[in-house]
């Protein structure tokens, strides 16, 4: 099957012209020019909010939608304005106008896990877009986190309205998996410092929920950096693998904060939109404390409802199935969104048959979404070569195939 031309952020009519961008993104300043002008925020079908930027000057003919990443539950519903900012101040949707090219973003209906509708919110944008303005020639999406988990499904599930697309340090590989790690992190915590977090690590109190940073901090930091809590802190990272850099004391807090930040601001909206209880341990066998045996007996156990797997598998779970090509970028050491999700995506990806749509970058660093200007560069890079030559030879798919035997 061959691909289709598609121009995503960067791609543009030509090689040549696609150099002359790339080299002129390297030296982007800090604030952009006057190149965008933004209409004024309007409400979708669905309810959510929604904005269109167009350049001032000629528009290409493309659009560029941004799939924004996690909102807590109990935030208001709105266009994450700090989303829209890239390192060193610069406007994301002036940068993309800059370039030619339309922007246009959404608050999606709902915050919290809002994968299924984030998706549809998406297309029912991209049909707003051309009802509003024209027919795009071309609409690439671009997402990252719970968005890049939304740009990954829109793309295998719509390509009739998404020609490409850039998803960016999301849970892409296992949905499940994901929802596990953050759960074997609060049952492991409570395990190594028992009584600290109130409530259940399925059942999270609305106290808790409303007072998580200032309970973290006053609270819960004090305790696990004291120094005679070293042994538990790092066997808790052990046993949960939790990434962090050896020696930086600031990705440890930060691995822990995470983690439980999720646990605590998530678990209840996840439980209501999946139909049940997700998290499930009830056989897991945890390896390297000092006393695995005592840990294995002591720690507590949940299953997960039949419902909720249901819910995760029809909904959540991506396939690996492509018609249109997908680049995904994922730092090695995410503390939020592990990077085993990239092996696993490509798993799926071989069993599809559909290498030829697929391009993943791998950065070397700590931080979720911990992407320079010259890191998103190289994943753009590698969906112009895939764009620009469709019959290049890849590897064979047995060279893809990670051992994950060995992963949690």
């Amino acid at each position: 099957m061959m691909i289709r031309v598609v121009r995503l952020l960067l791609v543009v009519a030509t090689p040549l012209l696609l150099v002359a961008v790339l080299s002129s993104l390297l030296a982007y300043p800090a604030k952009a020019g006057p190149s965008s002008v933004c209409e004024p925020d309007s409400v979708q079908p669905s309810g959510a909010y929604y904005r269109i930027c167009m350049p001032t000057g000629t528009w290409n003919g493309d659009l560029v939608i941004y799939a924004h990443g996690y909102v807590a539950f109990n935030k208001p519903i709105t266009i994450p304005e700090d989303q829209l900012q890239l390192p060193g101040g610069a406007s994301l949707p002036e940068l993309i106008n800059s370039l030619g090219f339309a922007f246009a973003t959404t608050s999606y209906r709902m915050n919290g896990l809002a994968v299924e509708t984030g998706v549809d919110d998406l297309v029912q944008l991209a049909n707003i877009f051309s009802a509003t303005h024209s027919l795009p020639n071309h609409v690439l999406l671009t997402g990252v986190s719970e968005g890049g988990l939304i740009t990954a499904l829109a793309i295998e599930r719509r390509p009739d309205v998404f020609d490409g697309g850039l998803a960016a340090c999301g849970p892409i590989g296992d949905f499940s998996k994901q929802i596990n790690y953050f759960g074997d992190f609060r049952v492991l915590f409570d395990y190594f410092f028992p009584g600290l977090m109130p409530g259940s690590p399925i059942s999270i109190p609305l106290s808790l929920i409303n007072d998580w940073t200032h309970y973290y901090t006053a609270t819960i930091q004090p305790i696990i950096f004291a120094p005679t809590n070293t042994a538990r802190l790092d066997q808790l990272l052990r046993v949960s693998h939790a990434p962090y850099v050896s020696g930086v004391i600031t990705t440890i807090d930060t691995s822990v904060y995470d983690a439980l930040s999720y646990n605590i601001l998530a678990t209840n909206d996840a439980i209501e939109k999946l139909d049940g209880q997700p998290f499930d341990n009830h056989d897991r066998v945890y390896a390297g404390s000092a006393d695995d045996a005592r840990l294995n007996q002591m720690v507590q156990r949940f299953t997960a409802m039949q419902t909720a797997l249901n819910s995760i598998d029809a909904i959540y779970q991506t396939t690996g199935q492509l018609t249109v090509p997908l680049v995904t970028l994922h730092t090695t050491l995410d503390q939020q969104v592990p990077y085993w999700h990239e092996q696993l995506y490509r798993v799926k990806v071989i069993q599809r048959d559909s290498l030829a749509f697929h391009q993943s970058v791998e950065v070397n660093a700590y931080g979720h979404c911990n992407f320079s200007a010259t890191d998103a560069l190289g994943a753009l890079e590698k969906l112009a070569t895939m764009v620009y030559n469709p019959t290049a030879r890849f590897p064979s798919p047995r060279q893809y195939l990670p051992l994950i035997s060995a992963r949690p």
